[in-house]
């Protein structure tokens, strides 16, 4: 329940561009529309995995297995490249003839509509019920927020906002001592911008911000000044893309292996040295540290920079759903949701646990319920599969139509 997804509308979405300028965006959209078949797997193992009923909990080095650290691991590097993207499309958008002020007012508005509907919609598939007691900011409410500050920021030139985001992603782990009892009337606005945790919104309603804004902003921000690159002659785009993709990764693997600054939790020595590595991995999510943005955002450049090409129909897929985000995100997890009730239905004759706020009152899981990771990996490429035409449909609408309400779906 820890996946996102970009807010601004896709960067392939033509004016219609020349073929070369087509090209040019399909390997943003290439990614981002990778990482979302992560995100898929990420939401499938949620819902469905014998992980959840907390042994093992995935990335618990104590009780995990190799292949669940690493199937939950790996959708670590949704988050970061759908708002780094976010922050990338923005820019685009600019760059395609948009004037400062109508970027602004569409950031402004986009964002709205965006927190609007992580508490609604984006509430109800994954619970499936009206308790509203307990609401989840996480990916999508972080989006819509960075989305709104951008917004008062855009006047600015590129290169400013370029270095606010490092300045966020590099300087906030500063912070990690705060104690946020000790703060009093500002602890609400403590948990909603710099680091997770429950907020009383009112009698019998609360709210956990699990995706504070800050941190998330840095790397929009980021995303943002690097659409200047974007915009660049391919060789030229690819050979820096690459270089600065690899310069990620080492200044990763240096400041991990110090030990020091960069992440609150350190790696330890392990029974043995492949669970060594995995502690050397697990870096923290929840706000995302430096390392941990390093570590995603890094390779993602390089798989970037790899992709900045023709490619075949495979890539396609990956191509489509980056084009239409906001809709699949809405679509993939109340079907994952159904899913997981049809298989609950068959084995059990009952799926009411699944109805249940699993943070008011609690699942009430049964005691053998869960599949391996096989069947979630099947579970998921059968979720892909029913989402891809339905995406290709809503793809082809965007390419084809220019109205206005196609930019906030």
């Amino acid at each position: 329940m820890d996946s996102d997804l970009p807010l601004v509308e896709s960067a392939a979405r033509p004016q219609p561009p020349a073929p070369t300028g087509r090209a040019r965006f399909d390997a943003v959209d290439w990614l981002r529309g990778f990482v979302m078949v992560l995100m898929a797997l990420d939401h499938t193992r949620d819902l469905m995995s014998r992980s959840v009923l907390g042994d093992p909990e995935p990335l618990n080095l104590s009780q995990t297995t190799m292949a669940l650290f690493l199937t939950r691991w790996v959708t670590h590097f949704c988050a970061p490249v759908f708002v780094f993207l976010a922050g990338t499309g923005a820019f685009l958008s600019g760059a395609r003839g948009a004037s400062k002020r109508t970027l602004a007012w569409f950031l402004v508005t986009r964002g709205i509509w965006l927190i609007l509907l992580e508490f609604t919609l984006v509430h109800l598939g994954w619970f499936f019920n009206f308790e509203y007691t307990l609401l989840i900011g996480q990916v999508i409410w972080a989006i819509g927020g960075s989305m709104i500050i951008m917004a008062a920021l855009v006047a600015l030139p590129s290169w400013v906002l370029g270095l606010l985001g490092v300045a966020l992603i590099a300087g906030l782990g500063t912070l990690d001592g705060v104690r946020v009892d000790q703060l009093g009337a500002w602890s609400p606005l403590w948990r909603a911008f710099v680091s997770p945790g429950f907020v009383n919104l009112g009698p019998g309603t609360r709210v956990i911000f699990a995706y504070p804004i800050l941190p998330w902003l840095g790397i929009m921000l980021a995303g943002y000044a690097f659409g200047a690159v974007w915009l660049w002659e391919r060789r030229r785009r690819r050979l820096f893309v690459m270089i600065l993709g690899l310069v990620l990764t080492g200044l990763f693997v240096a400041l991990r292996f110090a030990n020091g600054y960069g992440d609150p939790r350190p790696w330890e020595k392990q029974s043995t040295e492949v669970f060594t590595a995995l502690s050397f991995l697990n870096c923290n999510k929840y706000p995302p540290s430096l390392l941990y943005t390093l570590m995603t955002l890094g390779p993602a450049l390089v798989l970037l920079a790899a992709q900045d090409r023709e490619r075949g129909p495979i890539g396609g897929v990956f191509t489509t759903f980056g084009r239409v985000p906001l809709f699949y995100y809405l679509l993939h997890v109340p079907l994952i949701h159904m899913v997981a009730i049809g298989f609950a239905l068959i084995q059990f004759g009952d799926a009411t646990f699944l109805f249940q706020h699993p943070f008011v009152g609690g699942r009430q899981w049964p005691a053998d319920y869960g599949y391996s990771l096989p069947v979630v990996y099947l579970v998921t490429l059968g979720v892909v599969a029913l989402l891809y035409p339905l995406c290709r449909w809503f793809a082809d609408i965007k390419a084809r139509r220019r109205a206005w309400w196609l930019g906030y779906l």
